[in-house]
């Protein structure tokens, strides 16, 4: 039987992000210690901790102290080097797994685990090469998007292409590396579903959430999700076969796109928690990093359930600071709007700030309410 870690145990967690931050809080709050580790100091994740580690992923000595230290160790961010993982599994568990890791940290490798087992996919191909480019494209077809095989998040290294003459230009545009080329699908909407796996292999998932997107970065996630019964129990059931193919243990966001004739194909997976789960702090019985807590340290695992019939979150930016400090007050007059801030901006991902969440009868509910909050902060 595997062992319970409980309350007064030190989690490590790797990366110091906005996930950090609030897997932190979280754990704090259940009563276990807290350690990070990332190259950068005062992190958002830091300034909760109880210790910060400074450092490079690749100082394998500072990793194995760091493991040390720790009983059990889980992530915040994918773009770890395995040998870190490696090095760390000698010395303390890792949930979830390296394999689960390396899965999902390169685009190619993703999309060759999803189709070699099944799941639904876009058209792809992969291309290491110019020539090999052009036949992916070719065989494709156009409209086409070539995406980098790796350090993907919000959009990067992405490229539609609408002709073969493009070709050349993207691959100059993204520096002659391995890419992925998938077919240009026509989407109704792009929806995500987080589970949880423990060790003992329960799950738990989250309904649906429903995500729009502003220049590729994540702007708001309503729930309950605009699609019907049909496809988010199909949703539903690929995530928890993605779970166990992984035999996974930790939260993880499958992503998916809904096209205009109705069918569900994974995008990609995330083996943490995510930005769309972030109304799980304040709409639901447990938050995806409560939950992250309860799977990593072999508890069982929280309920699922939301604590009103829909909720919204809006995503705060740092274009929000553009010319000064925004207007907290206008936005606290909002007193059913819950407001996160997450201290510095974390440079790996863009310029997420914050975030805010509303619950309401309805959906449309919700979404006015945050959306009217988040405009009040520009007053």
């Amino acid at each position: 039987m595997t062992r319970v870690i409980g309350p007064g145990a030190a989690l490590g967690v790797l990366g110091g992000g906005q996930l950090g931050r609030m897997f932190a809080i979280a754990a704090r709050r259940m009563g276990y210690r807290v350690h990070t580790f990332s190259p950068e100091e005062d992190t958002p994740t830091g300034q909760v901790a109880d210790l910060e580690v400074v450092a490079e992923y690749d100082d394998l000595e500072a990793i194995r102290a760091f493991a040390r230290h720790v009983d059990v160790v889980t992530f915040e961010f994918e773009d770890v080097p395995i040998d870190a993982i490696d090095a760390i599994e000698e010395l303390a568990p890792v949930r979830p797994c390296g394999v689960a890791l390396h899965t999902a940290q390169e685009r190619a490798r993703e999309k060759m685990f999803l189709a070699d087992r099944g799941f639904p996919t876009a058209p792809f191909f992969r291309a290491a090469s110019l020539d090999e480019l052009w036949d992916a494209v070719t065989r494709v077809g156009t409209p086409a998007v070539i995406k980098t095989a790796a350090f993907g998040y919000d959009g990067k290294g992405q490229h539609k292409v609408t002709t073969p003459a493009d070709v050349e230009h993207v691959w100059a545009a993204i520096g002659h590396q391995e890419a992925v080329v998938e077919k240009f699908m026509s989407l109704q909407t792009e929806i995500s579903v987080i589970g949880a796996r423990g060790v003992g292999g329960e799950i738990a998932q989250y309904q649906p959430f429903e995500n729009r997107h502003c220049d590729h970065i994540l702007d708001v996630t309503t729930v309950p999700a605009a699609i019907t019964p049909a496809l988010s129990s199909r949703a539903l059931e690929i995530t928890s076969a993605i779970l166990e193919e992984l035999q996974y243990v930790g939260v993880l966001c499958v992503e998916f796109f809904v096209t205009t004739d109705g069918e569900l194909l994974v995008n990609e997976l995330a083996p943490r928690p995510h930005n769309s789960g972030h109304l799980t702090f304040d709409a639901a019985v447990t938050s995806q990093f409560e939950q992250q807590v309860r799977a990593v340290c072999g508890l069982t695992l929280g309920s699922t359930m939301l604590l009103a019939p829909a909720a919204a979150m809006a995503n705060l930016l740092g274009e929000l600071w553009e010319d000064g400090e925004p207007n907290w007050a206008a936005a606290a007059r909002f007193n059913d709007v819950k407001i996160h801030l997450y201290g510095k901006t974390d440079p790996r991902r863009g310029q997420k700030m914050g975030h805010m969440t509303a619950m309401g009868r309805t959906v449309d509910v919700a979404l006015d309410r945050v959306i009217s909050a988040r405009d009040a902060l520009l007053i």
